[in-house]
């Protein structure tokens, strides 16, 4: 069994990326589950999501406490909580940051520098969305680093949630995001 926790703020898609993933594992023809970790936070609050992704049947039901993925969609939250509790030598972290991982990081890597990527996923978000919600970008980017799910399941999950324009645009996003640096 795999398992990814997503860090990001409210109001930043957090929750639907961790439904993205798990539909689109479910594409690719494995069991997924999906859900929240949070409470009565608001937007710009501090959450966490989390998906599972197994061949097998899924009978766990608690939090992630041991992830082999992280994914941080707002950088600010490295100061702010601990993103990087329970990681294992082998865990792999997605961080959104125009900084490289060494400067972002200052050279500390609670991982092996290999099994870390930072992404400009604001940027892109801001250019080909309109707005910062980075969700569907760092999919992309997930998508390419972890190799456990297709970009094009992910365009499948998209299907199910948007629709008409803001369809498309996502569907970019995660495309530019996955084609970065190919």
């Amino acid at each position: 069994m795999i398992e990814v926790r997503i860090h990001g703020r409210g109001g930043q898609g957090v929750v639907t990326a961790a439904e993205l993933i798990s539909i689109a594992a479910f594409y690719d023809g494995h069991e997924a589950q999906a859900f929240p970790n949070f409470g009565v936070e608001r937007r710009g609050a501090p959450i966490e999501a989390y998906a599972r992704i197994s061949d097998e049947k899924i009978k766990l039901r608690s939090q992630i406490y041991e992830p082999d993925f992280i994914v941080v969609q707002d950088s600010t939250l490295l100061g702010v909580v601990d993103v990087f509790k329970g990681i294992k030598k082998t865990t792999k972290v997605i961080i959104n940051s125009d900084k490289s991982p060494k400067d972002l990081l200052k050279g500390k890597f609670p991982v092996d520098e290999k099994n870390i990527m930072t992404i400009g996923a604001t940027d892109i978000a801001l250019r080909v969305l309109g707005r910062p919600i980075i969700n569907t970008v760092m999919l992309g980017a997930f998508a390419k680093f972890s190799g456990l799910i297709k970009v094009n399941s992910i365009k499948k999950a998209l299907r199910e949630k948007f629709h008409g324009g803001i369809l498309e645009k996502n569907i970019n996003a995660v495309e530019e995001a996955y084609n970065l640096n190919s």
